[in-house]
């Protein structure tokens, strides 16, 4: 009952987050907002050091929070540490459809993590990310 109780909230919190980013970026696919989503968490997680990327997963609900963690290795050093492999990474992860503005999508994802980060954890994310990224983030 618990489990089945736990499975059903983390779902829920993971389609709040779908939800919520459908309705910042203005589309009406599921499935694309997903995609979108996921590959800006990604190139956000590989343009960090390890001990930020955790801090970062840690604050998502625990479903999302395993997509966020795939194909992932504590070990490995930052991969993503300019702006324009980011916005690649953001691009590749919604097949570069060109209707899609990669950088947008950076700004309504990082916008949906900004408001849920208090604002000291918003700070740190924000100083923890290349220098080049900072203007992704909101005010």
């Amino acid at each position: 009952m618990c489990l089945s109780h736990d499975l059903d909230n983390a779902l829920q919190a993971t389609q709040n987050w779908i939800s919520d980013l459908m309705w910042r970026l203005r589309w009406h696919d599921r499935e694309r907002v997903y995609q979108a989503l996921i590959a800006t968490l990604h190139a956000l997680r590989d343009c960090l050091d390890g001990d930020e990327a955790v801090c970062i997963g840690a604050t998502l609900p625990p479903l999302l929070r395993g997509f966020y963690y795939e194909d992932w290795s504590n070990g490995r050093r930052a991969i993503t540490r300019n702006r324009k492999s980011f916005l690649d990474r953001v691009h590749d992860g919604v097949k570069r459809d060109p209707a899609v503005d990669p950088e947008e999508v950076a700004r309504k994802v990082l916008a949906q993590l900004a408001d849920r980060l208090p604002a000291a954890e918003l700070q740190d994310a924000k100083a923890a990310t290349p220098r080049a990224l900072h203007t992704l983030w909101p005010n």
